[in-house]
């Protein structure tokens, strides 16, 4: 494991021990606690990625479990329908729900849910996108970071061609304020160090629409008119692989985010340039004491690491370190950070690919 990788394992890990050890006692019954101990959870989505009922909603429930024994999860996922979403909230505030996990369809409608929610006495935490309103307190991670970081790690795919490369952009949903600091970071770091970007448009998270927009890219600069495709999460760097084989176009780098099992695996074999980790767990304990803080009664600020801002509001904040995953990266990063075992990234198909980069 190189230097750089163990000290954000480990600096994850610290957040993590941290928050737990700041959780101890919240059980004493001395507490001056709201009676009601459910925690609210909704979710955005399943279909565009995978990550919500594989890690977030399992792992939220494991940590709320062990730090608050009367506390109770009520879940809900909008499967990506804003409008399902707003009715799931209006549900949780009407059984009387008083702390609610948010990670909103749409951040940008938001506010008058939790103007809602604060008139009744409830606290919303926006969970991985920051809500519109105000929020008694943000879980992410930085994302504009996380931006500059996938630029980065498309420019070193490129390595000396990168000063003449055209560079095609399929960025996030628009009513994602995560989306626009991903591209935000990410232009931070592309332009002037490549030729341009031939060609920019949202895919909206769907795998669908990024294939469609890709369509288009190819349509509009022909074959050899971009040397590398900036997908914002991985998901739609999937379709957009594999557009860019049924146009038989090959060598052109993509990247994503969110490393999901089958982008670790493309990029094991090559077909996917970089993915970016960011270790569920440190932000699933972080959103999990927060909540518990709030559902006891206690101040958010004591365990809060940063304050960020939201339309003049100060917002007590977590927010942690993303890391770039390459081939020759997967070892000290999704392995040794117990995303994935290597027999689940080195299925059949993958073994060889998997001997050679020396995963076993």
């Amino acid at each position: 494991m190189n230097a750089m990788t163990r000290r954000l394992l480990v600096g994850t890990a610290a957040v993590s021990m941290t928050l737990s050890l700041a959780a101890c006692g919240l059980n004493d019954p001395s507490s001056s606690a709201p009676s009601n101990k459910t925690i609210g959870l909704l979710l955005p989505e399943r279909a565009s990625s995978t990550r919500y009922e594989s890690f977030d909603k399992p792992l939220i429930e494991a940590s709320v479990a062990g730090l608050c024994t009367k506390c109770t999860i009520d879940y809900a996922n909008a499967d990506g329908d804003e409008g399902n979403q707003k009715q799931q909230f209006e549900d949780m505030l009407a059984r009387g729900v008083k702390v609610i996990l948010l990670d909103a369809v749409n951040a940008k409608a938001t506010a008058p849910w939790v103007e809602e929610a604060n008139k009744k006495g409830a606290k919303v935490v926006a969970y991985d996108r920051l809500a519109a309103g105000n929020v008694a307190a943000y879980v992410s991670f930085d994302n504009r970071r996380t931006g500059e970081l996938q630029g980065q790690a498309l420019l070193e795919a490129l390595g000396p061609k990168a000063g003449n490369a055209q560079v095609v952009m399929v960025n996030g949903a628009e009513s994602d304020p995560n989306a626009a600091d991903f591209k935000l970071g990410a232009h931070k770091t592309l332009d002037g160090k490549v030729k341009g970007i031939a060609y920019e448009q949202s895919g909206e998270w769907k795998p669908e629409v990024a294939a469609q927009k890709m369509t288009e890219a190819i349509g509009k600069l022909g074959k050899n008119g971009f040397q590398a495709v900036y997908s914002a999460n991985d998901g739609m760097a999937a379709s957009i692989i594999e557009t860019l084989k049924k146009a038989g176009i090959d060598n052109v780098p993509v990247g994503g985010q969110d490393a999901s099992l089958d982008a670790v695996q493309r990029v094991l074999t090559g077909e996917q340039a970089f993915t970016i980790f960011k270790p569920f767990r440190p932000e699933t304990d972080a959103a999990a004491n927060i909540a518990v803080y709030l559902v006891k009664g206690l101040d958010v600020t004591s365990i809060a690491t940063a304050i960020t801002d939201s339309n003049g509001a100060q917002i007590p904040s977590m927010l942690l370190s993303p890391i770039v995953v390459t081939k020759p990266r997967i070892n000290d990063t999704i392995i040794a950070g117990g995303l994935y075992t290597a027999a689940q990234i080195c299925d059949g198909p993958r073994a060889a690919a998997c001997k050679a980069a020396n995963i076993q």
